[in-house]
């Protein structure tokens, strides 16, 4: 098991090999994911404040690169969780009054 931190949320552990988005959400973080986890929308997007994720994807790239989101965030519909982490989702229902969008694929 590794353990996940969010700032303002609990702290949880997930197994190892769990998409990030599904162990937030599982674990009580409202994070949006509008596309359902196809990379096109960005919200999922989350602050790496410790840990690794590896390096970015090339679908994270393509991404990024059209909305023009800044170094140092990851998409979490398309990572991992290998390792402790400690992550800031920049979007949730609660901050922005949207609904989630539908559950990514494990």
């Amino acid at each position: 098991m590794v353990k996940v931190t969010v700032p303002g949320w609990d702290q949880f552990e997930v197994e190892e090999g769990t998409k990030l988005v599904l162990a937030l959400e599982d674990n009580g973080v409202d994070i949006l994911h509008r596309c359902g986890g196809k990379a096109k929308c960005t919200t999922c997007r989350v602050k790496v404040i410790d840990g690794d994720f590896g390096p970015l994807t090339e679908i994270e790239k393509e991404a990024f690169s059209k909305k023009g989101v800044e170094e140092g965030y990851r998409l979490s519909c398309q990572v991992r969780v290998n390792e402790d982490v400690t992550v800031d989702p920049k979007q949730t229902v609660a901050t922005t009054g949207l609904d989630a969008g539908p559950r990514p694929a494990e």
